[in-house]
Order: C-alpha cells, then structure tokens, then sequence
C-alpha cells in the first residue's frame, strides 16, 4: 500500500465530505477511493470514518490522523516545491474560476503574456456567476467579489474597484455636458440591475459634505456590464459602472470619465485558495502576477476587511 497516496485520498475524502466527490476531484473511480481508505483503516487496525448512507462523519481516531495528514501532505508539497526550479516547478494545469465580467475584462486579456511567461502551463478558465465549492471542483484559484462564504478559504485582496460614470465622447458632443452629478439628466442614464429584479441600481456620488444620488431612467437596462458597456459605445447613453471594466477604454478615449473627483461606493476582488493546502507554485504564479500587472492605486491593501457570509464554499 502506497501510505502517502492512502492519506492524501482520506484526507481529500475528509475535505470533500464525500466519497463520490473526493473521487470526481481526484479524477479516479469512487472503488478506488472506497479500497484506498479501507486498506488505510485495515493497515492502522482503526475505524477513520464512521459512513452510512446519508451522513460521514470523523471518528475520533480519524480526527487526530486527519490533523496529521494536512500537516505531513503540506510538508511535502513545500519540500517538493522547495527543490524545483521556480519556473519550471510552475507547469501542469491551472484551474481558475472568475465572475464573467471581472474574467472577461481583467483575467482573460492577460492569459497570454502569462501562458507566454509560463511555457510548461495549461490553463483552464471557468467564467460563471454561480461559483462551486473550490475543493469540490478542483479548482486552484477562484475570484471572489466582497464576501467570501467560507473561513476556511485564504482570500487575498486583488483589486478595489470603483464605480464611474462615463459616456462616448460622440454622445457628450451632442448633449449639455454635465458639469456636477446633479446636471445628470436620467432620461440619458443606462442602469444595470441584479439577478431578482429589472429596476435599476440607483447611482451615488459624495464629495466633501455633498452627496448626490441618480436613479437611472434611460430606454435601456441591462443586467450584463458588457452589453452596458456596449451601449455606451454605440452612443446610446451615460452608464454607471466599475473603472476595472472600461480603464482601458477611458485611456484610448473611447469613454470619458465624467466626474473623476467624486467619490463612488466600490467593490473589492479577491483571489481565493483552500486553506488546507500548500499554495501550488503555478497558483502562486497567477495571483502574484495578477497582482503585478493590476493598476496599483486601485489595489487595496492587504488590511481590507474579508466579509463571512454565513454557509460554506468549499
């Protein structure tokens, strides 16, 4: 029996709170994760898991050898990691799961110049709204936005984004330009809406002891940045939306910022790993130059406070 393989399927069984899942994550048969924990049982002459049909749960022998397992698995991950060469210990394949918008905008116009960096990696990028469990999934690296549902996830602040509101330069030569967010005339304010409702988000803007609050009322409303943004390019109106998704275009001049001396409520991406494990080199590579290549003003710092929501991720 390989022991180290034995412990790291028990430990992933443990994990994952499933058998099937721990064999979906680990890509092999849900036989060979059931034999596998077994011989484990047999070999240390104890009961690891108390199962039935519906419940798995830790005895307290396999709490203790699962305490141990973490800690060897990871020891060895850091003493592989440690005599590999950093670039070529980062190859294999990267698992990474973003948000569509913050994928699409931010992670995927960068794939290239990190795959270019990294020549022995493969890369896998799921873009969803409807994020899964990290360890369930097999992801490596997730993007999270404001929250992160489980303590037992490392989030690491990525990027603070701002909203602004910005329009064509073709539309602002055909209207009043406003000079305050008050001049804002609604009827020209293309609003975003959530998942359960069609109204718009109401837009607020504070400077000093002024705030000011728009309620868009345009012929259109999206619930996809990217088709507001569109809009706004085919100058169809002024949109309300986070600088990470249209920096580039005010610095090409295909939108123009507004009001960039007012302040704007703003959200926080965070990039996610699993705690229980040592960070692979080829995640550690991705965060690190995600980090490296984001606008530095707009990076919070390392002190942003992570939200719980209640309920687990992984």
């Amino acid at each position: 029996m390989d022991k180290l393989w034995a412990m790291q399927v028990f430990a992933r069984v443990v994990e994952c709170g499933s058998f099937s899942r721990a064999a979906e994550s680990l890509d092999i048969a849900n036989a060979t994760v059931t034999s596998s924990v077994r011989n484990l049982e047999s070999y240390l002459g104890v009961t690891l898991l108390s199962r039935n049909t519906r419940t798995l749960r830790l005895t307290d022998e396999g709490e203790r050898f699962f305490e141990h397992c973490t800690d060897l698995l990871r020891r060895v991950e850091e003493a592989e990691a440690s005599v590999r060469d950093q670039k070529t210990s980062v190859q294999g394949q990267l698992k990474i799961e973003a948000p569509v918008g913050f994928g699409k905008a931010v992670i995927v116009p960068r794939l290239a110049a990190f795959s270019k960096a990294y020549p022995e990696l493969s890369i896998a990028l799921r873009l969803t709204d409807h994020p899964e469990g990290l360890i369930e999934s097999g992801t490596d690296v997730a993007i999270r936005i404001d929250s992160v549902s489980d303590a037992d996830l490392v989030a690491r602040p990525l990027y603070q984004a701002h909203y602004v509101a910005c329009a064509s330069p073709a539309l602002l030569e055909s209207i009043d330009v406003p000079g305050h967010p008050s001049e804002l005339d609604p009827k020209l304010c293309l609003g975003i809406f959530g998942h359960t409702r069609f109204s718009p988000r109401k837009w607020l803007f504070e400077q000093a002891d002024e705030r000011v609050e728009i309620e868009p009322d345009g012929r259109m409303h999206f619930n996809s940045s990217d088709a507001l943004i569109q809009a706004a390019l085919e100058d169809q109106g002024i949109i309300f939306v986070l600088d990470v998704f249209v920096n580039k275009l005010i610095s090409s001049g295909q939108l123009v910022d507004l009001f960039p001396d007012w302040s704007t409520n703003g959200r926080t991406f965070f990039s996610v790993t699993p705690q229980s494990r040592f960070v692979a080199p080829r995640t550690r590579a991705f965060i690190d130059f995600m980090m490296s290549t984001l606008d530095s003003e707009r990076r919070p710092s390392v002190a942003t406070q992570i939200k719980l929501r209640p309920g687990r991720d992984g």
